[in-house]
């Protein structure tokens, strides 16, 4: 009988638990990495072993291609799985992980290569068939050739980074005479996101819907997709509610959607998961907009429909293995929502740090919580807000929004301000309830209103504070409470309260 095969998880946070857990259900050793700053966190504890590979800033750890490449022989392990974000996308690292011997758990370093270059990416699936909107064919750093070409395409026009993505570098542009200031903003701060300055430019889509089309392929040819995603919900070009499939879509056009997808990856023999980003217009004409060459965020609602573990795939695919499923197997059940909790002020966007004083995370039918804090923990102040996400599943969307809130209501993480409240505004917004709402849902047709609480509530979220400030359980039996204690937890969430 062989060894098991040894992963070490190249990230942090909820994605590296989420890997872990897919390896121990196939047998497999999940090995971690850890910054100084995440040497409390639940990742390393759940894996087989750890080694810490820096300080906490992620250009000295979790960016540090050379120290994840120590860790991986130090531990043994046999592949990489990278996760999202940090070195998921970088072609550098997927073929430095080749050359040392292990598998990359994740597309070719070519693919990489290919669909990371944003302009090389729209040149490829120009060749492929794929729709595109108008935009530039180059890479651009200087500001007056920018300007004539913006003229060439017309306004109003997205600037985007070249070597972008999460919403810097990204700026839109409704007149002439805000092109210059807002090129160089976005080139100052594609160069300090990416070190790469170059900007390209792409007509802006009247009334734009972000869709995706999910995509797996295997190394044998066989591609499948997994149906679609409606990202719209967006708050400064960063996607804060995902669903699947999109309400918006009609049957008709998904079936062109789907099948336009699994063609351009069959053309460009990809394999691993992917993800094709899109965005459509009023008439559901849609154009391709990038390609992400890894795990999404929002892998959970894709998971939910389809009852596919995508991460499991990557892994079997990764080692040689085709496809567990054909695409006559994937089948679509009910709808799914997905909602980003992230540790932030919900009416300012300015993340937050500090330490957690209580959680609470909801349960019961077609909800499914993925996180890595606990009680106790403190927030790193170097990463990415997002601390859980939790997903809701329904037989049909009006099902899943009823569940999502009543979910919502119970989520509880003491001691820090959440976007809890943001979501919860948002599932009573109509437009939203309509299906129909694009990009631009977040301020234009909703607006963020922080909670106001009436004076007796004010002074029941007082006493809870300093319960807490002692360090003891809210107990509302003990308070002759106990039919006010949801309400209490909806305070609690609301105002962020601190010891």
């Amino acid at each position: 009988m062989s060894k098991p095969r040894r992963i070490l998880i190249a990230n942090r946070g909820e994605i590296a638990l989420r890997v872990a857990r897919a390896c121990r259900e196939m047998g497999y050793i999940p090995l971690a990495v850890y910054s100084k700053a995440d040497r409390m966190s639940r990742h390393v504890s759940l894996a087989d072993a750890a080694h810490c590979i820096g300080e906490g800033p992620s250009m000295h750890s979790y960016l540090n291609a050379e120290r994840v490449l120590e860790a991986a022989k130090l531990l043994k392990a046999d592949a990489i799985h990278p996760g999202y974000g940090f070195l998921s996308e970088k072609a550098d690292f997927a073929k430095a992980v080749r050359d040392a011997g292990l598998v990359f758990v994740g597309p070719s370093p070519e693919a990489i290569s290919n669909m990371g270059d944003k302009v090389m990416a729209r040149r490829t699936m120009e060749k492929v068939g794929l729709p595109l909107v108008p935009g530039t064919k180059d890479g651009i750093t200087d500001e007056n050739e920018a300007f004539a070409k913006a003229k060439e395409i017309g306004f109003p026009i997205m600037i985007k980074a070249l070597a972008g993505g999460g919403g810097r570098g990204m700026r839109m542009v409704m007149k002439e005479d805000e092109f210059l200031n807002l090129f160089r903003r976005a080139h100052s701060e594609a160069e300090k996101a990416f070190g790469d300055g170059r900007l390209y430019l792409e007509r802006y889509v009247t009334s734009p819907h972000h869709i995706e089309v999910q995509i797996i392929g295997d190394q044998h040819g066989n591609v499948c997709h997994l149906f679609d995603r409606e990202c719209s919900v967006q708050r400064r070009h960063q996607k804060v509610i995902e669903e699947a499939t999109s309400p918006f879509v009609t049957e008709k056009v998904r079936q062109k959607l789907v099948d336009a997808a699994v063609d351009a990856c069959k053309r460009l023999g990809y394999f691993n998961a992917g993800t094709i980003e899109f965005l459509m217009d009023d008439n559901q004409e849609f154009y391709f907009m990038e390609m992400n060459t890894r795990l999404q965020v929002e892998h959970p609602v894709t998971e939910w429909i389809t009852g596919r573990d995508l991460v499991k795939e990557q892994l079997r695919v990764a080692f040689g293995e085709k496809l567990s499923f054909t695409q006559e197997q994937v089948e679509r059940r009910g709808h799914a929502i997905e909602f980003r909790i992230n540790a932030e002020d919900p009416e300012k966007f300015l993340p937050q740090a500090g330490r957690i004083n209580g959680v609470n995370m909801p349960a019961g039918v077609g909800v499914r919580v993925d996180t890595h804090v606990y009680r106790g923990y403190e927030i790193p102040v170097f990463y990415d807000s997002m601390i859980a996400k939790v997903s809701i599943w329904g037989r049909d969307r009006q099902e899943a929004i009823a569940r999502s809130k009543a979910a919502l209501r119970e989520t509880i993480l003491n001691g820090i301000k959440t976007n809890v409240p943001l979501h919860l505004q948002i599932l009573d917004n109509e437009k939203f309830i309509s299906g129909n709402y694009t990009t631009r849902l977040i301020g234009e047709d909703f607006h963020y209103k922080a909670p106001e609480l009436p004076e007796s509530e004010v002074k029941m979220a007082m006493i809870a504070a300093a319960v807490s400030a002692y360090g003891k359980e809210f107990q509302g039996a003990k308070w002759g409470m106990a039919d006010k204690s949801s309400r209490w937890k909806a305070i609690g969430r609301e105002e962020g309260l601190r010891r």
